[in-house]
């Protein structure tokens, strides 16, 4: 105990205070590349920086239009991309993901460019939810362009083929505003649309056993579908959440927590 007037003694061994640097930003681990758009991202989605938990870094991708990107594979992006997760990785991300989950074309180009762990698409969950499963059941996926989903996104992501896949285009709003990249949403009838379609994948197998939302505008309404069909539906949310978990694991503190120099970057030690 230091008695009151008394100056603390620093010259005695204790808990190292050493702090390392090694980036420009500390304490967001996770960076966001993001479409170029202005339509409404409310809460839930993961343009709105309210939706996480934690810290993220974002860094929009100059002429990523929704529609190039959904409708035209990224034609023309990989560069773009890929210059952009470098910058998110030398300001100080030591993960990346993206927000649309069309991107996962793009997903081992970018893992080798930036040498950090990459998540490019909520598709990539799909193997690990159907693992959770019980033998007989399989995933769906809901996408906002069944159209445009082909083979080679799901192969890059890892899905099995033959897994059950509905679009949301035949809607009334939400494909619409957001492919089309405009600037007002009527929240309910974009909710309606996942709704819609969201129970006509459920009914469209009875063998679904889970939905996983590939596109990360719909998180906003993955409580109102799982309370509608009845089912786990996973999404970028629950995705880049694990992600983020493995990228800055949770300190519980005393007594497994021993005192160690303070560093975001390279391992300790080193």
């Amino acid at each position: 105990m230091i008695s009151p007037g008394s100056r603390p003694d620093h010259s005695r061994p204790g808990p190292s205070r050493i702090a390392h640097g090694g980036k420009s930003v500390f304490g967001a681990r996770l960076g966001i590349l993001m479409l170029e758009a202005r339509f409404p991202r409310i809460p839930g989605d993961m343009g709105n920086a309210r939706t996480w938990p934690f810290p993220v870094l974002y860094k929009v991708v100059s002429g990523a239009s929704p529609d190039r990107v959904v409708r035209r594979k990224a034609e023309g992006l990989l560069p773009d991309f890929l210059a952009a997760a470098e910058e998110l990785v030398r300001l100080g991300a030591d993960g990346i993901t993206t927000n649309c989950g069309f991107l996962s074309l793009y997903q081992k180009q970018l893992a080798a460019h930036v040498g950090v762990p990459v998540a490019t698409s909520s598709l990539m969950q799909v193997p690990m939810v159907q693992a959770t499963l019980p033998p007989g059941q399989k995933v769906g996926i809901l996408t906002i362009s069944g159209a445009s989903m082909t083979a080679a996104h799901l192969e890059a992501a890892g899905v099995a083929p033959g897994t059950p896949v509905m679009g949301t285009e035949g809607g009334r709003e939400f494909s619409r505003a957001i492919i089309e990249n405009e600037d007002r949403m009527d929240v309910a009838a974009a909710e309606a649309d996942i709704l819609e379609y969201g129970a006509k994948l459920a009914a469209s197998d009875p063998a679904i056993g889970a939905i996983v939302l590939e596109c990360t505008n719909m998180v906003p309404y993955a409580a109102a579908l799982r309370a509608h069909v009845g089912l786990p539906v996973f999404d970028i949310y629950s995705f880049a959440s694990w992600f983020h978990a493995g990228l800055s694991p949770r300190d519980f503190g005393h007594p497994a927590s021993a005192p160690a120099e303070w560093r975001e970057r390279g391992r300790s030690g080193n």
